[in-house]
């Protein structure tokens, strides 16, 4: 993607390079403060889905019910238009429910001699929820698999209700929108804030981002030293795990920032009746409302049907027959 200038006021923001996992973009005209302040929101504050809680219906695998409920909470998803998902804290149901929540089903079962892997891609999604996107398992390998969950032997299954709730990273890491999130205000140290060690020569030693580097501008030989200087822009490398595109976490990132320094106004102006940037919509840890989750809910049902489905010659999957089986069974 050509860079490209979108100035508003006196900030001026480059996009460097964008695509679907990866934004790098510069930021002119700022403060340290306020660039720190919305790199910490974009890693921490940003709403995404993860699954939140897991029924364990049956577990015959090697690996505890803990061990596999982890790794499925870690498994991202997508959470684009997430702002349709309420918080369990500000839903009125009792435990969950489609305004609040994504339920996932994970049924598999290895019927033939060859060890099966259950994928991410056998994670399915009940028809119940706020929008057609959400919640869906983020599967980017060509093999169109996803993340292995577990490895079955024959005759051993696995059977798990998953339930994907809304989040942000302050609760747990799961909710994580993004990988890393890289930040650069001075590549080439003109304002002098690092002090290299070197055994000979500071520039072989400490490599700099050409890139970066040529954009700010290296000092010149002898050029006299600013001690008033302060840094006025900033690089960014965003680096989703898949649940948000990019530049979808640079927005919400700024959208919660302004909320939480509305909240701040709000307060400093003496304004009665708001409690905050939690009035303003800000991002919020989930808090679970009444006694617990319940049971299953009643309108749902799987594609696997009933038990009887894994007798004999074993069942279909909605992938249809898979490799795994060999002969005399689907291999689920």
């Amino acid at each position: 993607m050509d860079p490209y200038d979108i100035e508003g006021g006196a900030i001026n923001v480059r996009f460097l390079h964008a695509d679907s996992t990866r934004a790098n973009f510069l930021i002119q005209n700022f403060d340290l403060a306020t660039a720190n302040a919305l790199r910490r929101v974009m890693l921490s504050e940003v709403p995404t889905m993860a699954i939140d809680v897991v029924e364990v219906i049956d577990n015959t695998s090697v690996l505890a019910d803990e061990f596999i409920c982890h790794r499925l909470g870690l498994i991202p998803l997508n959470s684009k238009n997430v702002d349709d998902v309420l918080y369990s804290r500000d839903c009125d149901c009792e435990g969950y429910c489609e305004q609040c929540s994504v339920v996932l089903t994970l049924n598999a079962r290895c019927t033939g001699n060859e060890v099966m892997k259950v994928y991410a891609r056998d994670l399915v999604v009940s028809e119940g929820r706020p929008n057609d996107e959400v919640g869906n398992p983020v599967i980017t390998d060509p093999e169109g698999l996803g993340s292995v969950i577990v490895k079955l032997r024959k005759g051993q299954s696995i059977h798990m209700r998953c339930i994907a709730k809304k989040g942000i990273a302050k609760e747990h890491a799961k909710w994580a929108p993004s990988a890393a999130i890289g930040f650069e205000y001075d590549p080439n140290n003109k304002l002098r804030h690092l002090d290299y060690w070197y055994e000979e020569d500071a520039k072989k030693e400490w490599p700099v981002d050409e890139h970066n580097a040529n954009i700010d501008g290296a000092p010149q030989e002898g050029e006299a030293f600013d001690y008033d200087a302060v840094p006025t822009r900033f690089f960014f490398d965003v680096e989703t795990v898949g649940g948000l595109e990019p530049d979808q976490i640079v927005t919400q990132g700024i959208k919660q920032l302004q909320q939480k320094l509305a909240g701040v106004i709000h307060e400093l102006q003496g304004n009665d009746g708001m409690n905050g940037a939690d009035d303003f919509g800000g991002a919020q840890s989930p808090q679970m409302n009444g006694a617990g989750y319940g049971g299953q809910d009643a309108g749902y049902t799987t594609p696997y049907g009933n038990a009887s489905v894994w007798g004999g010659g074993g069942g279909t999957t909605p992938y249809g027959a898979t490799p795994y089986g060999g002969p005399g069974g689907s291999g689920w």
